[in-house]
């Protein structure tokens, strides 16, 4: 089952304008129940590190927290989940995380988002919806038409991912979306709190 409210706020420590764990406390006091460290860059003994940094900022309010990456390295982590690159194995990933984490995957296209498979992922992102810096080489956008055709076609919840802001979240709910990710707008934004609940709003929309 996918937190609430379906947003999830995924990090980008190359975009931050402050330290990942003050952006991270800002978001859940702003009512984001969903995080996923996304640094696959970073050694990962250091991504372990950083992780354990932002659970002791999630704790206190239940949120969940998954990382981007192979399964063995949320395992080591003792992640609530992780996030899969597209082409990766969901079905080798649950066998080891179990049946109680949350598991995604990422999509580019409708044929990949259909061919997700409900027994192994629990949600999969749609990506680029919206042209943005944070999904370069990717394929073109592929808009709210793109979504609503995945959406219709998926068996598993969809998560509309890429240029996705407080002004898009609630046209992407509208559009089949089960939920929004972010992941630039609010690593730079100003005023994280203001940012979040604006799409924290949106995202809650039907």
């Amino acid at each position: 089952m996918l937190p609430r409210p379906p947003l999830l706020v995924i990090t980008d420590r190359s975009q931050a304008r402050g330290d990942l764990a003050d952006i991270i406390a800002a978001a859940c006091a702003a009512g984001c129940r969903w995080f996923s460290l996304r640094e696959k860059d970073l050694p990962q003994a250091e991504q372990i590190a950083l992780f354990a940094r932002l659970r002791a900022v999630t704790r206190p309010t239940g949120a969940t927290l998954t990382l981007h990456g192979p399964a063995t390295l949320a395992a080591a982590a003792g992640a609530d989940g992780v996030h899969l690159s597209a082409g990766s194995d969901p079905a080798a990933a649950r066998a080891l995380l179990g049946p109680g984490a949350l598991i995604g995957l990422s999509t580019h296209t409708r044929a990949e988002a259909t061919a997700a498979d409900p027994a192994h992922l629990d949600y999969i992102t749609l990506s680029p919806l919206f042209p943005t810096p944070s999904k370069p080489g990717y394929g073109p956008a592929l808009g709210l038409p793109g979504l609503t055709e995945a959406a219709a076609t998926a068996r598993v919840p969809v998560i509309a991912l890429g240029g996705i802001t407080a002004a898009t979240a609630t046209a992407c709910r509208a559009a089949g979306a089960a939920g929004v990710a972010v992941m630039g707008s609010v690593m730079r934004a100003g005023d994280v709190g203001r940012e979040v609940r604006g799409v924290v709003v949106g995202a809650g929309c039907p």
